[in-house]
């Protein structure tokens, strides 16, 4: 579960102390980490999206049957048998010789 946005990291106050951080050094960290974090929102956002996108390709195509693929072996069958008669046509009886 996320704890933090970039709304939270910009109003956190901090307490000041004699000898405490720098200011403007946890201000500049602080505002990197809000860059990350509205980085990551927008990026988990569009994957959110995508996935949604994604399932339902998916289940449209689950619900379509697949098309019927020809049969390589009858296919490769069928080559063979016109590529004989081919070599019978052209070369004739010169093949028995």
């Amino acid at each position: 579960m996320i704890k933090l946005n970039s709304k939270i990291i910009l109003e956190k106050e901090f307490k000041k102390s004699m000898k405490g951080y720098s200011v403007d050094q946890v201000d500049q960290f602080l505002d990197q980490i809000m860059e990350d974090y509205d980085a990551f929102e927008k990026q988990l956002n569009e994957l959110r999206v995508e996935n949604e996108r994604l399932k339902a390709e998916l289940e449209n195509n689950t619900r379509r049957p697949a098309p019927a693929q020809p049969t390589t072996s009858n296919t490769n069958f069928d080559i063979l048998k016109r590529l004989s008669n081919l070599e019978k046509h052209v070369f004739g009886s010169k093949l028995s010789e």
